[in-house]
């Protein structure tokens, strides 16, 4: 009996391994399949998306062949379609119709941009954005046009775009030399249709416009509506960029303390951050008008191996006439329809259901939240104490700058003494 007992046990027992390694068989050939299954997808989805928002040599085709018809022109289309030189680089586009490119031309690294679709005015939402080809309708200026007359169009647009300011003469001489790509004192058809096209993105404007106080990274060239910015060698601002698959696991708090690990000495900082304050105060009264900042984040802005900031994405910039009139007319249920951008926000007048054109916060106040974290960590401790205070009562600030006009200079003020004073004697502040 014990003899019986003892064969079955050993009988049973392999038969037990046996049906236990077909079950972690089976369960190991699952969990492969759906390993290949979710990457499959996730590689379909990235590719569909790649795809999609990575048209640049769609457009460079297209360009290129306007080019060769004599319908554009500009300084870097021999580069682009002839040499070969200047190389689109790493896909870097937001959105389908905003292609954004790293570059190089020849020896210079660059950002090169161009759109997909065009849009009658600022993207405030108010009017549907007009669909077309790849390369822009190059159909203006038409042939027969004076030099003058098109003078005319570039400042009557530029009275639609920024209102009418007194040096808008001056902004269009400076567009015109632009647009004079072989510097032989005339400009062709093409320069000039290629130079319209240009200035139908919000993008480049901005961009010519910040020129003047180098705000912005210089111009190196274009060909048609793609033109190459220089490269701002440090950006963005601040923050370290994590594969899209730890994002979302890793905490807030422990984000914003690992966005300040990897930043500049502190005095560094303060001539970035004086860089700033300097932007938002010509933004403020500028040489051709007010302009709100809809999205200060450290995303929208850089700095060169000078630590002078740049500013890196002039889209969320917008002209204080254009987005008084956007909002205007701009029907609302309540505060949360009154808003462009990330930090662009008005009130909903109830009784008219349309938006009130007034902001509710002025672009000083948005700079210091951006600046809070930035610059006090690590500041003197003479410096410390006074330099908070001055920061929350500029991120306290409420209202339009115009109706805090005071408050508003003198927070300002303040604030830039209170950095240069600190780096004024070191070479931080070459």
């Amino acid at each position: 009996m014990a003899r019986s007992l003892f064969l079955w046990g050993c009988l049973r027992k392999p038969l037990y391994i046996q049906v236990r390694t077909s079950y972690l068989r089976m369960q190991y050939l699952f969990f492969s399949w759906l390993a290949v299954f979710v990457g499959s997808w996730i590689v379909y989805v990235e590719y569909s998306s790649y795809t999609e928002l990575c048209r640049g040599q769609e457009c460079k085709t297209s360009l290129c062949d306007k080019y060769s018809k004599g319908v554009i022109d500009g300084t870097a289309c021999v580069s682009l379609c002839q040499k070969e030189t200047l190389y689109l680089g790493k896909c870097l586009s937001p959105k389908p119709n905003s292609q954004v490119y790293s570059g190089t031309w020849g020896d210079l690294e660059g950002v090169i941009r161009f759109q997909m679709e065009t849009s009658p005015r600022y993207a405030l939402g108010l009017a549907a954005e007009v669909r077309r080809e790849p390369g822009a309708a190059f159909n203006q200026p038409t042939r027969g046009t004076s030099v003058e007359r098109f003078k005319e169009m570039v400042i009557s647009h530029l009275k639609m775009k920024l209102g009418d300011q007194a040096n808008l003469s001056a902004l269009s001489d400076m567009l015109l030399s632009v647009a004079d790509s072989n510097k032989d004192g005339h400009i062709t058809l093409a320069e000039a249709r290629s130079v319209w096209a240009l200035l139908q993105h919000n993008h480049f404007l901005l961009a010519a416009v910040l020129q003047e106080r180098e705000h912005a990274p210089r111009l190196l060239g274009f060909c048609g509506d793609l033109y190459v910015m220089e490269k701002v060698p440090h950006a963005p601002l601040y923050g370290l960029s994590l594969p899209w698959l730890l994002e979302p696991l890793v905490p807030a708090g422990l984000r914003r303390r690992m966005d300040q690990w990897f930043t500049p000495s502190w005095p560094r900082r303060a001539k970035i951050s004086m860089g700033l304050l300097e932007l938002v105060e010509d933004l403020f009264h500028g040489t051709f008008g007010s302009f709100f900042m809809c999205d200060v984040s450290a995303a929208s802005f850089g700095y060169n191996d000078r630590h002078e900031l740049r500013v890196t994405d002039a889209r969320h910039i917008v002209p204080e006439l254009a987005f008084k009139e956007g909002m205007q007319e701009r029907r609302c249920d309540s505060d949360r329809d009154c808003r462009h951008g990330v930090d662009c926000r008005t009130s909903c007048d109830l009784p008219k259901g349309r938006c009130s054109p007034a902001v509710t916060r002025p672009n000083l106040a948005k700079a210091c939240d951006v600046l809070k974290d930035y610059i006090l960590r690590g500041a003197p401790d003479d410096l410390r104490e006074e330099l908070e205070k001055q920061l929350y009562a500029c991120i306290a600030l409420r209202g339009a700058a115009e109706l805090l006009e005071i408050e508003h200079s003198l927070i300002l003020n303040n604030l830039k003494t209170l950095l240069w004073k600190t780096i004024s004697h070191t070479n931080d502040s070459k």
